[in-house]
């Protein structure tokens, strides 16, 4: 995706915003360059403070999903007694909806950041692990055996032959994902929190009737969730190179 068809997306879906607004003729709908103008204002006044929050619980929790989940995904997938072990775990847990768990997550680990970063990680953590064991279980047994003829111990094949090979998958199930961590941590941060982009939105906004300031804290969430998009995506490029010139190479 190019520029030029970001900008030409963004251009069209303001002019959709600023139709409606024009429409319904209310203060609860103010238009894009009303919020745009605030949302930079907002910006000197502490609103890059509650940004930075915010995207500190994603990143940290993607970060843990994927150090503590793609070992786990690894392991069941290329092992049979690890499989029989953890597999009837996940696939019991996997379908409870995390995002009721909060009220338990914050008794058990108080209303701070750990509670905000842990369901997010909770999410992301069987996301991972579904990829990676799938990805494994796709690698080809040639591969495996070349590398293995050539010495290559258990960790070795792991560390050079499984894990890059699940690497465009965890980065994809990562991209894929970040609408809905940023929408587990709206949530999240509703509760008895006083940063987060969250407590902007609701308390800051609309609790104070300040709907321009309100939409400024959604376009705000929404450009959070772009950066972490495209910063995945531009990794994915340049961590799987291979993948590219592999596509490349077949069309």
């Amino acid at each position: 995706m190019t520029r030029r068809s970001l900008l030409v997306s963004a251009l069209i879906l303001a002019l959709l915003w600023q139709l409606a607004a024009w429409g319904l003729r209310s203060s609860i709908l103010p238009g894009p360059v009303e919020v745009l103008t605030i949302f930079v204002n907002e910006l000197g006044k502490g609103l890059w403070v509650h940004m930075l929050a915010s995207g500190y619980r994603v990143i940290v929790a993607m970060l843990l999903a994927v150090l503590l989940a793609a070992p786990v995904g690894l392991a069941v997938g290329q092992s049979r007694r690890w499989d029989r072990l953890i597999s009837p775990s996940i696939y019991l847990t996997y379908p409870v909806p995390k995002i009721v768990l909060l009220p338990v997550v914050l008794l058990l680990l108080g209303l701070g950041d750990p509670s905000k970063i842990f369901m997010i990680w909770l999410i992301l953590f069987y996301q991972v692990i579904l990829v990676v064991r799938d990805a494994s279980r796709s690698v080809r047994p040639e591969l495996v055996e070349s590398v293995y003829s050539l010495g290559a111990r258990r960790l070795q094949l792991l560390r050079h032959v499984y894990f890059p090979a699940c690497l465009p998958a965890i980065l994809t199930a990562l991209r894929v994902s970040a609408g809905t961590a940023i929408a587990v941590l709206f949530f999240t941060e509703s509760f008895a929190t006083q940063s987060g982009l969250g407590y902007y939105i609701l308390v800051e906004g609309w609790g104070r009737l300040a709907y321009g300031r309100m939409y400024a804290g959604v376009l705000a969430m929404s450009v959070l969730g772009l950066i972490i998009y495209v910063v995945l995506d531009q990794l994915e490029r340049r961590a799987c190179a291979w993948q590219n010139a592999e596509l490349s190479g077949d069309m």
